[in-house]
């Protein structure tokens, strides 16, 4: 079952009492705001059918990297410039 009670803006009422061991192994249509439809747009998409293969999903890791990457990312120095480190 849920360890933080701020978990259940995030799931379905149905599922939110679930372990989260369960609840990952469910389809995203679980997650709140997303529905049957759009869980089978992800599906095609991304070729996600569990909440897992969601967060575990290349192209959905690779976003979350270069978002990352961004609030760290310097402008290069001037040419002929040095940066100090």
């Amino acid at each position: 079952m849920p360890t933080n009670d701020s978990l259940m803006y995030m799931l379905d009422k149905p599922v939110e009492a679930k372990p989260v061991k369960e609840i990952i192994e469910m389809s995203p249509a679980v997650l709140e705001g997303i529905t049957d439809a759009k869980a089978a747009k992800l599906k095609e998409a991304l070729g996600v059918s569990t909440i897992a293969e969601l967060a575990t999903n290349r192209f959905v890791l690779w976003a979350q990297a270069l978002v990352t990457i961004a609030k760290v990312e310097r402008e290069p120095a001037p040419a002929g410039k040095t940066v100090d480190v």
